[in-house]
């Protein structure tokens, strides 16, 4: 009898920390720099995951968070989005992970790393930790 070949099953779920490196990945496809994962599961009862993401322009943050958005939307809807429209700040909510794309200047100017700098940093791929931006305009 002929061995019946199976193709590997995909996974249709992923764990919080699964998920924020997924946003990050995702993200760093999108030339987006500066990404820091922090898990925040012990310091705050929001989210698991904390994802901070930086980009040059509201067209490049727009274009960010519809990658992340089309990427993970095998693995569930995204909660709520807010800011999409303008770009400057989106927030993306995935219950257990919390994405926020920024403006490079209103990063530094709410400075999230700075608040949640409790939390302990995920380790990220060299290539996405080592992503910098270029020039300062």
């Amino acid at each position: 009898m002929p061995v019946k070949k199976t193709k590997p099953v995909e996974k249709t779920t992923l764990t919080a920390s699964e998920r924020a490196l997924k946003c990050a990945e995702l993200a760093f496809d999108k030339k987006a720099f500066d990404i820091c994962v922090r898990d925040i599961s012990r310091v705050s009862s929001i989210a698991d995951y904390m994802v901070i993401i930086s980009g040059s322009s509201d067209k490049q943050n727009q274009a960010i968070a519809d990658n992340i958005r089309s990427g993970l939307k095998k693995y569930g809807k995204i909660n709520d989005i807010e800011g999409a429209s303008d770009g400057k700040w989106i927030v993306m909510d995935y219950s257990d992970v919390l994405v926020h794309i920024f403006h490079d200047n209103l990063r530094r100017y709410y400075d999230l790393d700075g608040l949640w700098g409790l939390a302990p940093e995920m380790e990220l791929p060299a290539e996405i930790k080592a992503a910098r931006k270029d020039t300062d305009f």
